[in-house]
């Protein structure tokens, strides 16, 4: 048996929560078996607000069916539709122009900055800290005015399409600009949140040593992204990708395995983005940002895998006369859902929910299909 988990044969108590609870911005049961106030067991069902979209996208074009998967979710919208475009240029053998790579690799890691800011506002709400939920927040909102800038839209941009991006998203000097003074804010004031974050013992102690995963347990669970990160494997699929060759960043680890480990792995992470967008307006290319002179032919079903900002979000599909067949999508929070059960045992029960929140699920991204079992 696990160190973790109690060796007990009596649990007394079920706590159940949800599918509503203040603490959880997204609909999901947690089940919490307790014994003298320690968590023995926890079960997390989701498909509460199940839409289908794999379902959905069977037969559409591919270019509706990329448009599609932004819809999936509003956080990681633009994850969703640069992964699926993506499969289709893996699959028709589409080169997408040098330029239009940068701007993707810049909406990319706008989009990394306001989810982990959204998890780090979360996490500070769940821990009751009004003052600092709101700086995080205020900090987040120079980052969507950038994404609104370059997408027209605050939480759907649009960027992407097969063959490149959208000429509207194009970065002129005036945006490169604002992107360069925008950066400068953003780290000014997240080194500033967190000096000030990390010298409040109080909230330093409520997270210190909250919602262990050991590194073997991650591994075993099939963590992915900050979360597998923040138990010290220094794994990011970023560094595989062709897209992020030309930049320079580092990849952010932390020891411990809890509460505490994982947000300092997106706070300190968030410096990485910062300079990766930096680099990008620097070196951006001369050219074009879309082509759209791609042959389309039936293919087989082709796999895309992509760093996004709560681990590894995987795309597939084949191509019939044009259209989708065989779509699957496979976002991070399904692979951590595991984690986030594990992170409860052994800890308070008025500890679970952070120690739920801590993985950043994403329970809109994760409900879009359901298992059948035949008999």
């Amino acid at each position: 048996m696990d160190d973790k988990i109690p060796n007990v044969n009596v649990i007394e108590t079920e706590e159940p929560m949800g599918t509503v609870h203040p603490a959880a911005l997204e609909p999901y049961r947690l089940r919490l078996f307790v014994e003298d106030e320690i968590v023995q067991e926890a079960e997390i069902t989701i498909g509460v607000n199940h839409r289908g979209v794999e379902r959905i996208m069977e037969g559409l074009p591919v270019e509706k069916a990329n448009a599609l998967t932004e819809k999936i979710c509003g956080i990681c919208s633009n994850s969703h539709i640069w992964n699926s475009c993506r499969t289709g240029e893996l699959a028709l053998g589409i080169e997408i122009p040098e330029r239009a790579s940068y701007i993707r690799i810049i909406m990319e890691e706008l989009e990394r900055l306001h989810s982990h800011f959204l998890y780090l506002a979360h996490g500070c709400e769940v821990l009751s800290h009004e003052t600092f939920s709101m700086r995080i927040f205020y900090l987040r909102e120079t980052v969507m005015e950038l994404l609104a800038m370059i997408g027209g839209n605050r939480v759907q941009y649009g960027c992407s399409v097969l063959g490149g991006v959208r000429p509207r998203c194009d970065l002129d000097d005036n945006r490169i600009e604002r992107l360069k003074i925008g950066m400068d804010k953003v780290e000014k004031d997240l080194t500033d949140f967190i000096k000030r974050f990390t010298s409040d013992d109080i909230l330093m102690s409520r997270i210190t040593g909250i919602g262990i995963i050991p590194q073997k347990q991650a591994l075993k669970l099939a963590v992915t992204g900050p979360s597998l990160r923040a138990t010290g494997i220094a794994k990011d699929l970023r560094t595989e990708m062709k897209e992020y060759e030309p930049f320079d960043f580092n990849v952010v680890t932390q020891p411990d395995g809890d509460v505490k480990s994982n947000l300092m792995v997106r706070a300190l992470e968030s410096f990485e983005s910062i300079k990766i967008i930096r680099q990008a307006i620097k070196n951006i290319p001369e050219g074009e940002v879309t082509i759209t002179d791609y042959e389309m032919f039936n293919t087989d079903i082709v796999d895309s895998y992509i760093e996004v900002p709560r681990g590894i979000l995987y795309h597939s599909y084949a191509l019939e006369d044009g259209r989708v067949r065989h779509c699957i999508i496979r976002t991070p929070s399904m692979s951590n859902i595991g984690a986030m059960q594990y992170a409860c045992i052994g800890d308070q029960i008025t500890d679970a929910q952070l120690c739920i929140v801590q993985c950043d699920p994403c329970f809109t991204c994760t409900d879009r299909a359901i298992e059948i079992i035949r008999r």
